[in-house]
């Protein structure tokens, strides 16, 4: 499977946070979930691939061409939806639109209209008198009528309702099974994930911790509940992470068969993607040793 996007021994300092040594790739035909929580790098990762915000080393290749040498084609051939908009918000949608269509050679006004009518949205509306909904939705349009081949947003279903959030989801379905090459999906709500994602990358403290598909992924961890008693030095080091109380403990494994051998009254079940992710954090977390 060809990737559409490789990054490589990204770095990047911003403020107190540092992305250190991030590498990953996207493979071309999948949803790509970039999973983490508030504050882990999602965002600041997507500027700097995007070359909003400048890089101090790495390499970033779309489609096979560098970003450093080949930056116009490369936004020629993708949509990007970021959380803060970047609107002129005392501007109408079809002024808007006007200011931004000539930057693409293959922007399709007839697509543009489609998908207005489609989100229910006023072209001679005000970008202030805009929802955040349907700021999201404009967002959308935009990076729809110039044929992308990527779609690269910036948690978009943050702040949105359940409803909303369900709408963004089929759109970005329906854009793959229309021949779309690739979604870059940042958010911390992995929940939209479990739905539409195929494969998942989470960051942490500006680190890479894993980039799997997301079916080998939830079928690679469990969730163990039992007694407490049961837990020691032995089995305790069978878990990614376990959280305990007085009434038992709650852990994820990624090694249920042995879990099972050595705790047999245990309840078993398949974890969320959320779990999976907050797990990891936290398993991380017993490693580390406080100095002073």
């Amino acid at each position: 499977m060809d990737s559409i996007l490789n990054v490589s021994g990204l770095n990047k300092s911003y403020g107190d946070f540092s992305l250190r040594d991030v590498t990953f790739s996207l493979p071309e035909g999948c949803i790509t979930g970039f999973i983490g929580i508030n504050g882990a790098g999602k965002t600041t990762t997507l500027r700097t691939i995007l070359g909003l915000t400048s890089r101090e080393s790495g390499h970033i290749q779309f489609f096979g061409m560098d970003m450093e040498k080949d930056e116009q084609q490369i936004k020629d051939r993708i949509g990007i939806v970021l959380d803060d908009g970047c609107f002129y918000d005392e501007l109408s949608l079809n002024e808007m639109k006007n200011v931004i269509a000539p930057a693409y050679t293959s922007w399709c006004e007839q697509d543009f209209k489609n998908y207005l009518e489609q989100f229910s949205l006023n072209p001679k509306q005000k970008i202030n008198t805009l929802s955040k909904g349907m700021k999201m939705k404009y967002a959308l349009a935009l990076a729809l009528s110039h044929k992308a081949e990527l779609l690269i947003m910036d948690e978009p279903t943050s702040g949105l309702d359940p409803m909303i959030r369900s709408q963004l989801l089929k759109i970005l379905t329906d854009y793959m099974g229309n021949g779309g090459k690739g979604v870059f999906f940042s958010t911390h709500i992995t929940s939209d994930l479990d739905k539409i994602a195929d494969m998942l990358i989470m960051i942490d403290n500006g680190r890479i911790v894993f980039q799997e598909e997301k079916d080998s992924l939830l079928d690679s961890y469990r969730i163990v509940k039992g007694d407490i008693r049961s837990l020691n030095t032995d089995t305790r080091k069978l878990f990614v992470s376990i959280s305990e109380t007085t009434f038992g403990f709650t852990g994820i494994t990624k090694q249920i068969t042995e879990v099972q051998k050595c705790i047999p009254d245990i309840m078993i079940e398949r974890p969320t993607i959320e779990d999976i992710m907050l797990g990891s954090i936290e398993g991380g977390k017993k490693d580390v040793i406080p100095f002073g």
